[in-house]
């Protein structure tokens, strides 16, 4: 089964004590890359989530979003009576004695650092760990349904291009022998119309010899049974089990290769736009795997 390397999941928890969401992205990355985004106090967590995810995910650009939301409560808030008297005094002193009135409290409140935002803290962020964890396990299983999805549809293109590669292959097997039969008929043809005149015979066997040098030359069967070994391989491959992105790039490329020398090997017209058009379709499914984890 093939997994798509792009793909969305998120999750959310919510209780009295506080507000867990989770959203994790993925794109697709030669490598496992892992960018973690996650709410104070707790990012001394990243190492354990760095684990959750390789425990699911092998290639691919992963980035994840965790944020903890805690209501506020009386006690996160309180006045810095330092800064307030600091403030009010130099406010009155700028004032002059001559003045009244003091300046009013509430109008200094809004100043940096009169009211402190006391964020909760937790003594460990490891007890919370077990909580956090399964938020981010539902979020990768909804991951991991989509990239299935994805990866479902790419295996399905994946197989009718690799029907396509074998029906021009099909091709080029048909068309081998009548390439050598062409051949010797163009070759009796223009030395018959070399010696014509020239009081000169031509033995057979040496037609014959020259037709065989061409077809030693041309001969494209080995190459033949190894496209069709690497395209069986190919199918195999995206019927197993577990999603094999990169040894689909190496099955890709070893007949990228054969089909190569068959273009070089065969001298043929037919042979050769059949080469191109096979070229073409591993071209795309080169593109396709690309994002095949």
């Amino acid at each position: 089964m093939l997994l798509s390397m792009t793909g969305f999941g998120e999750a959310r928890l919510q209780e009295e004590r506080w507000t867990v969401s989770v959203e994790i992205r993925t794109v697709n990355n030669r490598h496992l890359k892992l960018s973690a985004k996650i709410s104070d106090p707790y990012g001394a967590l990243e190492p354990d989530l760095e684990r959750l995810v390789r425990e699911t995910i092998r290639r691919g650009t992963v980035q994840v979003v965790l944020r903890i939301d805690r209501p506020r409560r009386v006690e996160d808030y309180r006045l810095n009576v330092v800064a307030l008297t600091s403030y009010r005094d130099q406010l009155d002193a700028l004032q002059g004695s001559n003045s009244t009135s003091s300046t009013p409290l509430s109008s200094l409140l809004v100043l940096p650092g009169v009211v402190e935002e006391r964020k909760p803290a937790t003594d460990d962020p490891h007890q919370d760990w077990p909580v956090l964890s399964a938020v981010i396990s539902q979020a990768l299983v909804k991951l991991q349904s989509a990239r299935a999805e994805e990866g479902n549809a790419m295996a399905n293109e994946l197989l009718v291009l690799g029907k396509a590669v074998a029906t021009h292959l099909d091709q080029i097997v048909a068309r081998g022998p009548e390439v050598v039969a062409a051949y010797q008929k163009r070759l009796i043809e223009r030395v018959q119309s070399l010696v014509e005149g020239q009081g000169v015979t031509i033995e057979p066997k040496d037609l014959i010899r020259e037709v065989a040098i061409l077809s030693e030359r041309a001969d494209i069967a080995e190459e033949i049974v190894r496209l069709r070994a690497h395209l069986a391989q190919y199918i195999d491959v995206i019927h197993e089990p577990e999603s094999a992105g990169r040894k689909l790039e190496f099955v890709v490329q070893e007949m990228g290769r054969e089909t190569n020398t068959i273009g070089s090997k065969a001298n043929d017209v037919e042979i050769s736009r059949c080469v191109v058009e096979i070229k073409g379709l591993l071209e795309k499914i080169r593109e396709l795997i690309q994002n095949v984890e």
